[in-house]
């Protein structure tokens, strides 16, 4: 009576350790300086599923509130982020148009939200993209809110640089 227990048990044991067993990206990220200082508030995961990217931050050291998020075309966050560039946009669409509007930039994410306690841990995904998408890339998190439009402000309204990651081939 046991033996036909075992089986679905064994089944249900592999089905929820299977994404451990899953690649992911770990994404070091720092307060963007312009000497280049690193000074870290946490890491990004990055991993592959079935609806896109998802993104799992576990940051402090933040201000309360949405913050821009968004991957950035070079991998270096020297002279305040400045160096990473623009956003990530391989279609060169020149249109910030957030995460899920195929029409503008790839690299736009959703906003990255930080609880009053300045911490970020809440998930989020990026249906457009997968870990081959970003690896060569920088993370960045900007000092506002984002409100996926150039219209009134350049790029949403982010405004500052504030802190940055260089996404590696890191498993």
């Amino acid at each position: 009576m046991r033996r036909r227990y075992i089986a679905p048990l064994i089944l249900g044991l592999n089905f929820l350790t299977a994404p451990a067993a899953h690649a992911q990206i770990t994404v070091p990220m720092y307060k963007t300086s312009a000497t280049g200082e690193q000074t870290t508030i946490g890491q990004v995961t990055l991993s592959d599923t079935e609806y896109g990217l998802l993104i799992e931050p576990q940051l402090t050291q933040l201000l309360p509130g949405l913050h821009g998020f968004h991957l950035h075309q070079h991998p270096n966050c020297d002279d305040h982020g400045m160096a990473a560039g623009g956003h990530f946009d391989p279609q060169q669409t020149g249109k910030h148009l957030g995460p899920y509007n195929a029409q503008g930039h790839l690299g736009d994410l959703p906003p990255l939200y930080t609880t009053c306690e300045g911490t970020a841990n809440v998930p989020t995904l990026a249906p457009r993209l997968h870990e081959a998408d970003v690896k060569g890339l920088a993370l960045m998190i900007h000092a506002g809110g984002d409100n996926f439009s150039d219209t009134p402000e350049p790029l949403g309204g982010g405004g500052e640089r504030i802190a940055c990651g260089v996404i590696g081939d890191q498993k």
